[in-house]
């Protein structure tokens, strides 16, 4: 290994060092609360050092939040690439998405940021441009099996793909932020359990995309889910 390499190699350690550090007081702390002080005393790494690799506590932020989509990428994947057929496909992603949030609940809050444009200012460019094509990279991969669908007449033609993912994702994204935010209170004032209305909202979004043929593929799967229920 020649000298270049050893010291990208070295430089590139250091970072994921950091991204360790910086992700453990995010998930306790939060954005707002998180200071530097805190990530470099748990990184045992001076500011300075930290700011060679990072020019904001939000470029920071934005690098974790890359994890997450990173991860959550891989998840939809590994459902996508299996070789189903497109509505089981669709039920198979909503499962994997609930798993995702029940497992990987900070990375799910940490997108947060994506609806807080105040913050974006202290982001840099070469960040965001990073950040783009991590989120890019799981929309086309969304967008490609609702063209197939429209493709295989499982999905509805007379709405864009694109729409479609964005109206879905925004939908259960917003419910998921909530029940983390609020869920007790929900249960506690409106006997609502927020868990149970995140699979009815992902139910009435993949419902309505579909032609009636699919809608009824979708139904079966559904009954026979519930079928397989202790007690159902």
């Amino acid at each position: 290994m020649g000298i270049h390499e050893r010291k990208e190699r070295e430089k590139e350690r250091r970072r994921e060092e950091i991204l360790d550090a910086a992700q453990k007081v995010f998930f306790e702390k939060g954005l707002h609360a998180a200071t530097m002080d805190e990530i470099s005393e748990v990184a045992e790494l001076s500011k300075a050092t930290i700011y060679l690799h990072f020019v904001s506590k939000e470029d920071l932020y934005l690098a974790v939040t890359m994890r997450g989509l990173k991860l959550l990428y891989g998840t939809f994947r590994e459902v996508i690439s299996d070789g189903s057929p497109v509505v089981k496909t669709l039920n198979n992603m909503r499962i994997a998405f609930v798993n995702f949030f029940n497992t990987h609940r900070n990375y799910v809050r940490m997108l947060g940021f994506f609806q807080t444009p105040q913050f974006h200012k202290q982001v840099s460019e070469a960040m965001k441009s990073a950040c783009s094509i991590e989120s890019d990279k799981n929309w086309e991969q969304i967008i490609a099996l609702f063209s197939r669908g429209i493709s295989e007449k499982k999905i509805r033609a007379d709405i864009s793909p694109a729409e479609m993912a964005i109206v879905i994702w925004s939908n259960v994204t917003s419910l998921m932020l909530r029940i983390d935010g609020e869920g007790e209170l929900w249960r506690e004032r409106r006997k609502l359990d927020l868990n149970k209305t995140l699979e009815t909202s992902f139910h009435m979004s993949i419902d309505a995309i579909l032609t009636p043929e699919a809608r009824l593929e979708y139904q079966a799967l559904r009954q026979a889910k519930l079928q397989t229920l202790p007690n159902s």
